[in-house]
């Protein structure tokens, strides 16, 4: 289909791809390509758990606020380390990181 402008004229490839002849020379005129949706980091997320260079993802303990002098110290020490997050839980997370 051959399409008549003021500057020029126009040639339809396909449905949405034009080679347009111009004075200045000729280009491929394509629409603007549609925004890849991109999934955001929930920095909640982000603030309380760590991934791994292995893809696991870890967590801290609670129970390290208040009450602290009725706690012995293994048990707070053993409280300060971080864990592996539940496997059931794993994919929730992940989906929230998305940039790992």
């Amino acid at each position: 289909m051959l399409l008549l402008g003021d500057l020029g004229c126009c040639l339809r490839l396909q449905p949405r791809e034009t080679i347009c002849y111009y004075s200045s020379g000729t280009y491929l005129s394509r629409p603007m390509p549609k925004p890849i949706a991109r999934s955001k980091t929930k920095k909640a997320v982000a603030k309380r758990f760590k991934i791994t260079a292995r893809g696991k993802v870890l967590r801290a303990q609670s129970g390290r606020r208040h009450l602290l002098s009725a706690k012995n110290a293994k048990r707070k020490r053993q409280s300060s380390k971080a864990i592996l997050v539940d496997t059931t839980d794993v994919a929730r997370i992940k989906s929230n990181l998305p940039f790992g």
